[in-house]
C-alpha cells in the first residue's frame, strides 16, 4: 500500500515540475494545451524567425509537397494544411530544435523551450479544430 501511494506521488510530483506542455489539457482561455499569452509570443517569433520560409499565415511555400530538383522538399504549411499534425509536441518541438533532412535550420541556441512552445501554439492556433481533435486524438494512444 505504501509503495502504490509513494509511486503516486513520485509520478505526480515529476509531472508538476516538469517543464514541459500537457498537450492533452485544456486551457480555460483556448480549449487547447496553450495560452492566448504563448500565442502573442509566438506571433512575433514566428514572424521574426519562421514566416519567410513558411508564408505569414503558415501556408508554406508552393508546391511543398514536391521536392526540388536537389531532391529537398520546400517548407510544408503549418496551418493545419498540411501533415503537421501529424506529428506529436515533441516531434514538433524535436524538429525545430534540430532542423530537418532538408532545408529548415536548427533553432538549438537561438531559441529557448518557451520560445518553441509559444511558436508551436501560435501555429496550432491557426488549426481548424477538426484537426486539433484529430492531432490529439491521434497521439493519445
Amino acid at each position: 500500500m505504501y509503495k502504490i501511494c509513494f509511486v503516486m506521488l513520485a509520478s505526480f510530483m515529476l509531472a508538476a515540475c516538469s517543464d514541459q506542455p500537457d498537450p492533452f489539457s485544456k486551457n480555460d482561455q483556448t480549449g487547447r494545451w496553450y495560452t492566448q499569452s504563448q500565442v502573442g509570443e509566438g506571433r512575433k517569433i514566428y514572424r521574426d524567425n519562421c514566416s519567410q520560409c513558411h508564408g505569414k499565415r503558415g501556408q508554406g511555400a508552393p508546391q511543398w509537397n514536391k521536392p526540388d530538383a536537389q531532391g529537398f522538399y520546400p517548407p510544408p504549411p503549418l496551418n493545419g494544411t498540411a501533415h503537421s499534425w501529424h506529428h506529436p509536441l515533441p516531434m514538433l518541438q524535436r524538429t525545430i530544435n534540430e532542423g530537418s533532412r532538408g532545408r529548415m535550420p536548427a533553432w538549438k541556441g537561438k531559441l529557448d523551450e518557451q520560445q518553441i512552445n509559444a511558436v508551436i501554439a501560435y501555429f496550432q492556433s491557426w488549426w481548424p479544430d477538426q484537426a486539433y481533435d484529430l492531432w490529439l486524438k491521434r497521439h493519445r494512444r
